[in-house]
């Protein structure tokens, strides 16, 4: 039996150590990158980053974006507090699923297919599958809404079909790699409620103290809007993307075996990755808060409480861009929508082609891949469709974002249990804080789910 002493110790080291990990994108820069000027090294950190930002940049897609921007129109600043709740949940998960592909050579849904009955891989997929399809359908319409901002003539219908087959198109004929990179350029838009916060001239001590000091009233709004807030930052989708991205990486630097990639993982690889996924995350969450903050700052204080036009949730930005508020706001949307449409759609095609032992990868062209493309056409496809019975598009990106946080916590499950079997796993298999951690992210994602059910039922 452990000492008061011994349990003080260990109480002590757990935060200790996840606070090591958030700290350590700031010391790569004095670290992992060469000791030359600021500007190059700031450089090279930028290109050094890969899976992990592109990962966190999609988790702020439309979806994201209205789940956020609704929270702060409804209840102000009241739940700042889960930015920096989910930011280091939401990274330990992250990095579980970067380890299991770097270390296994195999995506999850391979890792699923292998360790796990047949019942439960086919669970998951269908559910990613199902999600992942509305969110699409979601995303495209959030996207056809911010056109029309710039020109209300434009036909929805048409919009949401061009949208659509310039995604479809890219995520076939262009490599993901070399458009995402410009991509994540577009997705920097999204700081512009950062600096639209700043001038709002906010109550930066009611901030500080809602950031600080958890509050919920458990009424039905506040579970909904709770549990699509942790479904649409703790997604699904990013599991299976991250770990498939971890994959394709490796392959593109020359490891095309299974037993290259899984013979081949360094100490430095492990670094790289984890300053990675911590920076994605960090910039996830950092957009979450300040989301929060400038809706909260702008639409909460003039009354504007239940968003139901991108129009309106576009007025946050209008301390900053002023009259070209719509314009800002229309690029962040379609950015941050054709960076995150390829990673669900593709992330679904990951999962089946690997339950099915399809030839799958981004990497390949549609020749190579017919069953793993046909997968990302089907969800396309399918998604258009959503559009057109009826759904309102601010609406859907919300229950999209619920739709999640009831599919997170099966498959966080099998993410913790992989990735803390040593068999699996060997050296890199998780710490005990991390599977801690892990547990705990599952826990309340169900806590989560089961809210919402009870909320949307009574």
């Amino acid at each position: 039996m452990k000492t008061s002493e011994q349990l003080f110790k260990q109480s002590v080291e757990v935060p200790a150590q996840i606070l090591d990990n958030a700290v350590m994108v700031a010391q790569s820069m004095s670290t992992v990158l060469p000791k030359t000027n600021v500007v190059a090294r700031s450089k090279n950190y930028w290109h050094m980053l890969g899976p992990g930002l592109t990962t966190g940049a999609s988790d702020d897609d439309p979806s994201g974006i209205a789940t956020y921007s609704q929270t702060g129109a409804q209840f102000g600043f009241k739940f700042l507090w889960l930015a920096p709740l989910t930011f280091p949940l939401m990274a330990v998960v992250q990095e579980m699923c970067a380890r299991i592909g770097l270390v296994t050579g195999r995506g999850l849904a391979g890792n699923i297919r292998i360790h796990f009955s047949k019942r439960i891989l086919r669970t998951c997929t269908l559910v990613l599958f199902a999600a992942n399809t509305f969110n699409i359908g979601a995303d495209l319409g959030a996207m056809a809404q911010a056109v029309q901002l710039l020109n209300p003539r434009f036909n929805f219908g048409l919009v949401v079909i061009s949208l659509g087959l310039i995604s479809l198109y890219l995520q076939i004929f262009t490599p993901y790699i070399k458009y995402a990179k410009y991509l994540k350029w577009l997705a920097m838009v999204l700081f512009a409620y950062v600096f639209s916060a700043l001038m709002a001239h906010l109550d930066w001590g009611q901030v500080l103290r809602a950031t600080a000091v958890p509050h919920i009233s458990f009424n039905k709004e506040e579970l909904l809007l709770v549990a699509a807030v942790l479904g649409t930052t703790i997604s699904p989708y990013l599991f299976f993307w991250q770990t498939s991205q971890e994959v394709e990486e490796q392959i593109m630097r020359g490891k095309t075996t299974l037993h290259e990639r899984r013979t081949a993982t360094s100490k430095a690889d492990m670094k790289s990755m984890r300053v990675d996924v911590w920076s994605g995350m960090f910039l996830s969450n950092l957009v979450m808060f300040f989301i929060i903050a400038a809706c909260g700052g702008v639409l909460y204080k003039n009354g504007i409480t239940d968003i139901k036009t991108t129009a309106q949730a576009a007025e946050a930005l209008k301390p900053l861009a002023g009259n070209a508020t719509s314009l800002l706001f229309s690029l962040g949307i379609i950015g941050t929508g054709m960076l995150a449409i390829p990673v669900l759609a593709g992330s679904s095609s990951y999962a089946l082609a690997e339950s099915f032992k399809w030839k799958e990868g981004l990497y390949r062209n549609l020749n190579q891949a017919h069953a793993f493309y046909g997968i990302i056409i089907i969800s396309m496809f399918v998604g258009l469709g959503l559009n057109f019975v009826g759904l309102d598009p601010i609406k859907a990106l919300i229950y999209a974002a619920i739709g999640n946080a009831l599919a997170a916590p099966v498959v966080l499950a099998l993410i913790v249990k992989i990735s803390s079997d040593k068999k699996v796993m060997g050296r890199w298999v998780n710490k005990p804080y991390v599977t801690v951690m892990g547990w705990m992210v599952t826990a309340i994602m169900a806590l989560a789910g089961v809210s919402a059910i009870v909320a949307l039922l009574f």
